[in-house]
């Protein structure tokens, strides 16, 4: 399913009074279950192995949305965190074959390009808001982001 497609479902539940939905397609089964003020997502197994799978992941819907909160809790990095501005695709260079704009050990400068965030064919350059060593990135290069997500910790 297309992240944008993903996402903007998650915003209509988020936003309405349904507090249930999944939708099933050729490529898989998502569900989005709206728990109090928090909207919760569970990707499931693609439709032919759907059949066999579903009374065990049915069962595993409640400890699956517990442990989600606690899971993230002791990934949140030490030093200055540059985030995601918004829901793309992340690339560390400006083309394919291109050296990486930083890594990790570099000295960067407030106003630096980091990196490349694509969203909706338009490629936006993310810039250092603080000056300073980049100690850790942390998305692959082509991988999906969402908004507010941690791309790179300066110190």
């Amino acid at each position: 399913m297309d992240l944008r497609k993903l996402k903007t479902l998650i915003d209509l539940v988020s936003e309405s009074n349904v507090s249930e939905l999944e939708i099933t397609e050729a490529e898989g089964k998502v569900r989005i279950v709206k728990a109090g003020t928090t909207v919760l997502q569970q990707v499931m197994a693609p439709a032919p192995m759907q059949a066999m799978a579903a009374p065990a992941m049915a069962a595993q819907v409640p400890a699956a949305a517990a442990a989600e909160p606690a899971a993230s809790a002791p990934a949140e990095p030490t030093g200055h965190v540059v985030k995601s501005p918004m829901v793309g695709t992340f690339y560390r260079a400006s083309s394919p074959g291109a050296k990486p704009f930083v890594e990790v050990g570099n000295q960067v400068k407030e106003g630096e390009t980091l990196c490349i965030v694509e969203a909706m064919k338009i490629l936006n350059e993310i810039e250092a808001d603080k000056s300073g060593t980049v100690t850790r990135i942390l998305s692959d290069n082509g991988q999906a982001v969402e908004y507010g997500q941690p791309l790179f910790v300066i110190e």
